[in-house]
């Protein structure tokens, strides 16, 4: 697995109690993807599968659960030969009218992703929510309008990173 050298020990990743196998596969994925240069991360199925003590489908699980489209990744899988995994983070896509939910959840996806911080999420909530905004039809096409632009910002200010 590229990147796999500068990540945790094995132990440190099989033996947290209090986060779920999934988490931890989640989170190892997301580490790697933060120390991997390329645009693209290759990953094994087996070889993760056999780092945290699991069956190669619990990765395919993750993968397609947790680095889907509308989280904003593409991921492209090749069977046989260990079965290869490349995934990248995308550009979430713009939205042309959003509930508050709908702005929510968008926003949980981006700092699951790694993509803003906890923080910076604070704001985008404060900004989208419906007492700010109110709950009329205008109202959705502001919030997507503001999410996608807070959306634009953030990505400016990663690329810069």
């Amino acid at each position: 697995m590229q990147g796999q050298r500068k990540s945790k020990s094995k132990t440190e990743w099989n033996g947290s109690d209090d986060m779920g196998i999934s988490d931890r596969i989640e989170a190892f994925i997301l580490e790697l993807m933060k120390q991997d240069s390329d645009e693209w991360l290759t990953i094994q199925r087996n070889e993760m599968a056999e780092l945290f003590g699991c069956v190669p489908s619990q990765i395919n699980y993750v993968i397609s659960t947790r680095f889907s489209p509308e989280r904003g990744y593409e991921v492209v899988s090749r069977r046989g030969g260990g079965g290869c995994v490349r995934i990248k983070h995308i550009d979430p896509q713009k939205s042309e009218k959003l509930t508050e939910d709908e702005a929510l959840k968008e926003i949980a996806n981006m700092v699951s992703s790694g993509y803003i911080t906890g923080a910076e999420a604070k704001v985008m909530r404060a900004a989208v929510s419906d007492e700010a905004l109110g709950r009329d039809e205008k109202s959705e096409t502001l919030r997507a309008s503001i999410l996608n632009s807070m959306k634009k910002a953030a990505k400016r200010g990663s690329d810069q990173g």
